[in-house]
């Protein structure tokens, strides 16, 4: 710039300086993001799908992959590595990344591999663990994130939506494939067919799943009915599925009657508090058709039915006064492929987002959705939650941030 055009006239004729354009540093922050081979029992998917790799790391975010990490998913190391991934041999070997990302909740022997200042991505099913588990999290000083509690900017937890429809429009699936059978089931279709009485559904608990269940349900020809104690959600699923279908609150009388006429039940009931309540007595179950079918969806919280014991994906059902119980768990993992998708679909922009925010704190302070996910902040507890289970001492994650 030469000297005369540092200076410029003013508005009452002096002379100024002319503002000089400095470039300021971009804000992104890049870091190593592992992605790990899953572990725990009979968990087939994986956090990111080759796809989202290929985006991370055009936005600059290294992504190391365990080898066969996707494999129960149909996703390749090949694949991974046409994307830009780095692939290894060893656990041990992701759990040097700055980010881990998980689909499964952390097991002991996982814990033990993380190092400090990290930041770990799961689920976390809080009534399934125990205070050593959280003790052990914390000794690691680790930031840790539960998939099901963060939120988006519309206040919906998109992860347990996702996962929620997924459960929704299998377990229909899978209840049509019991109902059909000839040996167990009643060889019966699930829907409707002109001329003949449709299939009589029962849900029991009309939060997310149930919803997904009822329009699976109803788009086969169903006649649904639905029962739950809450009676804003049974608004809310009418509005959802935009007609009206049969509604009541979990009345023994009513729902024993609809039990008796029921070809499909399926438990769908969720508690914030720890175990769900059983709704569906053994005697009730006794009085059930032959042949017909039981999904208890809510297994994975004990179950809404007293005849319900857990299975999983080897051994799905078994017949009980001749009624078929399908109570595996982890629904989604039946179907590896389309969860995982669903699961990079939204790690894929939140890694992008983070990295374009200038790191994790910054990002916390921007986003307060995510922030609910957080239990864990570089090794203090900050969830409420955890406390009420388990006793342990917290401090707000707003305190501990700034």
């Amino acid at each position: 710039m030469s000297e005369k055009s540092k200076y410029y006239l003013g508005p009452a004729g002096q002379l100024l300086p002319v503002e000089e354009k400095i470039e300021l540093p971009r804000k992104k922050k890049t870091f190593t993001l592992g992605v790990p081979r899953e572990i725990a029992f009979q968990e087939n998917r994986v956090s990111l799908s080759p796809d989202g790799v290929g985006i991370l790391v055009q936005n600059g975010i290294d992504v190391i992959v365990q080898s066969n990490a996707g494999k129960n998913a149909h996703f390749f190391d090949h694949e991974y590595i046409e994307a830009g991934a780095t692939i290894v041999e060893t656990a041990d070997e992701v759990y040097q990344c700055d980010v881990i990302l998980k689909v499964a909740p952390m097991l002991h022997e996982e814990i033990d591999k993380l190092r400090e200042n990290q930041m770990i991505f799961s689920a976390l099913h809080v009534t399934m663990q125990n205070v050593d588990y959280f003790k052990k999290l914390i000794q690691h000083k680790v930031t840790a994130i539960a998939l099901e509690f963060i939120k988006d900017n519309s206040g919906f937890f998109p992860v347990l939506v996702a996962m929620s429809e997924i459960t929704g429009m299998a377990a229909v699936q899978i209840a049509s494939e019991l109902l059909s059978r000839n040996d167990i089931g009643k060889g019966k279709l699930f829907g409707a067919v002109s001329g003949i009485s449709p299939c009589e559904v029962v849900i029991i608990g009309a939060g997310t799943v149930g919803t997904y269940i009822a329009k699976a349900a109803l788009g086969f020809g169903a006649e649904v009915k639905v029962f739950d104690n809450q009676m804003y959600k049974l608004r809310r699923l009418q509005m959802a599925l935009g007609r009206s279908v049969f509604t009541s609150i979990i009345h023994p009388k009513v729902l024993t009657k609809a039990l008796k006429s029921a070809d499909v039940v399926f438990g769908a009931l969720h508690s914030d508090k720890g175990r769900v309540p059983i709704v569906i007595t053994e005697e009730m179950v006794r009085e059930m058709k032959a042949g017909s079918v039981i999904i208890d969806v809510s297994i994975d919280q004990g179950g809404c039915s007293e005849t319900s014991r857990l299975t999983n994906h080897n051994e799905p059902y078994y017949v009980y006064y001749d009624v078929i119980h399908y109570c595996v768990p982890n629904i989604p993992s039946k179907y590896p492929q389309t969860a995982s998708y669903a699961l990079s679909n939204f790690f894929t922009p939140l890694m992008v987002d983070i990295a374009d925010e200038g790191g994790i704190e910054e990002y916390l302070k921007a986003s307060v959705g995510f922030r609910n996910g957080v239990y864990l902040y570089k090794g203090k507890l900050v969830s409420s939650m955890i406390t009420d289970f388990f006793g342990l001492p917290h401090q707000p994650l707003d305190i501990v941030l700034y």
